[in-house]
């Protein structure tokens, strides 16, 4: 069985955890939360607000120390997507790492536009094998209600455990 570690950002209601967990758990894989050094405050229009301001300059800010990813054959890597692409401190994560070698699975969540969030992350992991992406979709206010059928999420899985 290969080694598999499942790295995710995930802010508000915590969909991208969620989607991370169940994978986890479907596939026995090490989970890792990225975690900026100075959270976001405020309130979730606020939020937003800065999100906009960070993706639009190339922000990347200090997350805490991250799990070494060297170690493992897959990695799974989840974000919500920030402004149709991937959150600033995913972004932090996935530059200067040697992605060489590795095969990739990225996942989304989203308000329901997607935008180039998985072709961003492919790009980010150079040298990668990408393979199962998918795209996980919640209301569009900003809450926690699943779009996306959890028939999709659970064929999606079924797709990684068949990696391992």
């Amino acid at each position: 069985m290969k080694k598999i570690l499942i790295v995710y950002y995930s802010w508000s209601n915590g969909n991208t955890k969620m989607i991370a967990e169940q994978l986890g758990k479907a596939t026995g894989a090490d989970i890792k939360r990225i975690e900026t050094v100075n959270s976001y405050v405020g309130s979730y229009d606020e939020v937003v607000a800065q999100g906009k301001r960070e993706v639009n300059c190339g922000f990347m800010p200090e997350i805490k120390p991250a799990v070494d990813i060297s170690e493992y054959e897959i990695v799974a890597v989840g974000t919500p997507t920030w402004w149709y692409t991937m959150a600033p401190a995913m972004l932090t994560f996935l530059s200067g790492r040697d992605w060489s070698g590795k095969t990739v699975i990225p996942f989304a969540t989203n308000g329901g536009w997607a935008g180039h969030v998985i072709k961003d992350i492919q790009k980010a992991c150079k040298g990668a094998k990408s393979v199962c992406e998918m795209q996980v979709q919640f209301d569009s206010t900003g809450g926690d209600t699943l779009k996306t059928s959890q028939a999709e999420i659970d064929e999606w899985i079924d797709r990684v455990k068949a990696l391992l």
